[in-house]
């Protein structure tokens, strides 16, 4: 493994995080706002800087073009509001995006993900570069200010697209599965898997592009709904299941301001319907959902079943299709039948025998 270069504000921070990497890790600081020429040749770069102001953010911007070599991944530790850190730090180019106080072991982990070596390093690297672009991109979709702009989305579903052709979904829903904003993981891991959907039902890339972007927007209307609720680390009470169930409504209304079509505006607003009219908001059945909503349906019910809560273990992959199955009241059975391509790719590998 090469240098990692820390970026700080606080040499006596830094010190203590050089510290807590081990002494495995060969580690060169460099003060933010010093004098001194900041080291090239760096394996890695990582931020910790006490607050993202306009400077700090200039400054890394001018070190980082200095210094990070293509392909070099970056590590941004957030002290403070991480939702806002989150979306300073992908404008800067960040690999990934942690909280500041994360634990050391998790800390360890994501140095080791970010450096891992090996003979498909290379290739690895640049599928493991398109997620955390296409999360970049998500980041700044989410927002519960405006409609996000139409090429966004565009330039985000093809970053996916490109990132399922190039890798395993299995591999996706793993680097995924590292990103601290739930709802982020949650949305990315089922924009990866429609992705891989489209591939196997064979859909153009056009298709595939337009399904994709359902995924990525479906959940929109979650930019709305307090933080308390969001992200709530227990299941919800009646009252905060009832404002959580207005996302959809939320999410439609927010694009109804921007340039989509209403196919898209329909996989927003109905993405919780069921073929038996058991679903929300509008109590819709059979020939009333898209067929482009039942794709998305069955994605982000798979999604959810085998993602990890803070109050529940996740299915394995087996489990939640296995579900998907007993919902033929609910689901469309045609599509659940071939959604099983889809559920073994993302079951992960069974390690190898003795």
């Amino acid at each position: 493994m090469g240098q990692t270069l820390i970026l700080t504000d606080d040499l006596e921070r830094g010190g203590r995080l050089a510290r807590n990497l081990g002494g495995g890790i060969s580690v060169m600081l460099h003060d933010l706002y010093g004098d001194a020429a900041p080291p090239s040749g760096a394996a890695l770069i990582i931020s910790d800087v006490s607050a993202l102001t306009s400077e700090s953010v200039r400054r890394l911007r001018q070190v980082l073009s200095t210094v990070r070599a293509p392909g070099v991944p970056f590590l941004a530790l957030i002290h403070g509001n991480l939702g806002r850190g989150e979306i300073q730090a992908t404008a800067l180019g960040a690999t990934r995006v942690m909280a500041a106080s994360t634990a050391s072991a998790l800390l360890l982990n994501a140095v080791a993900t970010l450096t891992d070596g090996g003979p498909d390093t290379r290739s690895a690297r640049r599928w493991r570069h398109q997620i955390h672009e296409a999360h970049a991109a998500f980041v700044s979709l989410f927002r519960a200010d405006q409609a996000p702009p139409p090429a966004v989305v565009e330039s985000g579903a093809d970053l996916v697209n490109q990132a399922i052709r190039e890798a395993k979904v299995r591999n996706w829903l793993d680097v995924v599965a590292n990103f601290d904003d739930v709802t982020h993981r949650h949305c990315l891991s089922v924009a990866g898997i429609a992705a891989e959907f489209a591939r196997i039902l064979g859909l153009s890339e056009a298709d595939s592009r337009y399904l994709v972007k359902g995924a990525l927007l479906h959940d929109i209307g979650k930019a709305k709904i307090p933080l308390a609720i969001l992200n709530k680390p227990a299941p919800l009470t009646p009252l905060e299941r009832k404002e959580m169930d207005r996302h959809p409504a939320l999410g439609h209304a927010m694009l109804l301001t921007g340039d989509y079509d209403a196919l898209t505006l329909s996989v927003v607003r109905s993405h919780h319907e069921y073929l038996d009219g058991s679903g929300y908001p509008d109590g819709l059945r059979g020939s009333q959902i898209p067929d482009l909503v039942r794709l998305i349906t069955i994605c982000d019910i798979f999604a959810a079943l085998i993602e990890a809560r803070p109050y529940k273990a996740p299915k394995s992959a087996p489990e939640a299709y296995a579900i998907l199955r007993q919902m033929t009241a609910k689901l469309d059975v045609d599509l659940v039948r071939a959604f099983g391509e889809v559920a073994a790719a993302c079951e992960p590998p069974r390690p190898a025998s003795a």
